[in-house]
C-alpha cells in the first residue's frame, strides 16, 4: 500500500463522515454511537410504514400515538448525557 493510496482512502472516509454523521468519528464517545444508532432505529420505524403499523399492534395503540411516541424518544433516546471531565 503506498502512500497515496493511504490518503485516498482517508480523504474518502472523511468526506463519508462529513456527509453522513452517524458514521462516527475517531472523537466519537460511546454515548454519542449509541444515541446516533437509537435516533437512527426511531427514524426507520416512523419512515416505513408497514414496521409503524406493527409496532402499533404489538403495543394495542394507534398509528398517530406510536408516531407521536417514537418522535419523543428521539429527544433523548439514551437519557441524559453523562458528566465530561474537564481536561
Amino acid at each position: 500500500m503506498q502512500a497515496s493510496d493511504r490518503f485516498n482512502i482517508n480523504s474518502q472516509l472523511e468526506h463519508l463522515q462529513a456527509k453522513y454523521v452517524g458514521t462516527g468519528h475517531a472523537d466519537l464517545n460511546r454515548f454519542e454511537w449509541a444515541v446516533n444508532i437509537q435516533r437512527d432505529s426511531y427514524a426507520s420505524y416512523i419512515g416505513h410504514y408497514p414496521l409503524l403499523a406493527y409496532f402499533s399492534i404489538a403495543e394495542n395503540e394507534s398509528i398517530g400515538r406510536e408516531h407521536y411516541t417514537f418522535m419523543q424518544k428521539m429527544l433523548l433516546p439514551c437519557g441524559l448525557p453523562p458528566e465530561r471531565e474537564e481536561d
